[in-house]
C-alpha cells in the first residue's frame, strides 16, 4: 500500500476594507484605552493580503490537490464578494457584536470557506496580513478551556475589579 504525497497549495488575494476597533462587551473608555487610535469613531481601513491555504493528497488522475481555478472561485464568493470595499462592521451582519480584529476576520473567512468548499476538509489555513508588519494566522483550532478553571478566573477578575476599579467596568461585564 504506497500513501500520496501531501502538499499544500496556497492563492493569495487582496481586498480592502475599513473598519473601527470597537468591542460592545468594554465600556467607552476600556476600549479607547484596548484599541487606541484604531477605536476612532469614523473607522480607519486597510489594504489586506489573504493567502488561503489546501493540504491534501495530489490526486494520480489531476496531479492536483485541488483545482486552483476552484480555489479562486471559493476565494471570490468567500472574502471579495463578503468583505471587499465595506465597511466590516455596518457591511457584514457577522461583526455586528464582534470586534473586527484581524483574528475574527480569519475566523469569517475559514467559516466561509468550509460552508462553500467542495471538500472542506482540505482547508488547512488562512493567513492575513492586515499591513506589512501585522499577519493572523488561523488554522481552525478551537481552543476549550476547562469550566472549573475558567469559573475561577471570572471569579478572581469580579473581585479584582469591584473593589479596584468598579467604575470601568462595563455594564456587560457580568454576563
Amino acid at each position: 500500500m504506497s500513501s500520496r504525497p501531501q502538499v499544500y497549495l496556497t492563492r493569495k488575494e487582496c481586498f480592502s476594507a475599513c473598519h473601527r476597533l470597537h468591542s460592545p462587551f468594554l465600556s467607552e473608555e476600556a476600549n479607547r484605552q484596548v484599541y487606541g487610535k484604531c477605536n476612532n469613531p469614523n473607522g480607519h481601513g486597510h489594504n489586506y493580503t489573504v493567502e488561503v491555504t489546501v493540504r491534501g493528497p495530489v490526486d494520480g488522475k489531476t496531479g492536483m490537490v485541488m483545482n486552483i481555478t476552484d480555489l479562486k472561485e471559493y476565494m471570490n464568493q468567500a472574502i471579495m464578494k463578503k468583505l471587499d470595499h465595506l465597511n466590516l462592521d455596518k457591511d457584514v451582519p457577522y461583526f455586528k457584536n464582534l470586534a473586527s480584529t484581524t483574528e475574527n476576520v480569519a475566523i469569517f473567512i475559514w467559516d466561509s470557506l468550509k460552508l462553500i468548499m467542495d471538500k472542506p476538509e482540505l482547508l488547512y489555513e488562512i493567513k492575513i496580513h492586515e499591513t506589512d508588519k501585522n499577519a493572523v494566522i488561523y488554522r481552525g483550532e478551537k481552543h476549550t478551556v476547562g469550566h472549573h478553571h475558567h469559573n475561577e478566573t471570572v471569579k478572581q477578575s469580579r473581585v479584582t475589579n469591584s473593589s479596584e476599579n468598579s467604575s470601568n467596568m462595563s455594564s456587560d461585564s457580568d454576563s
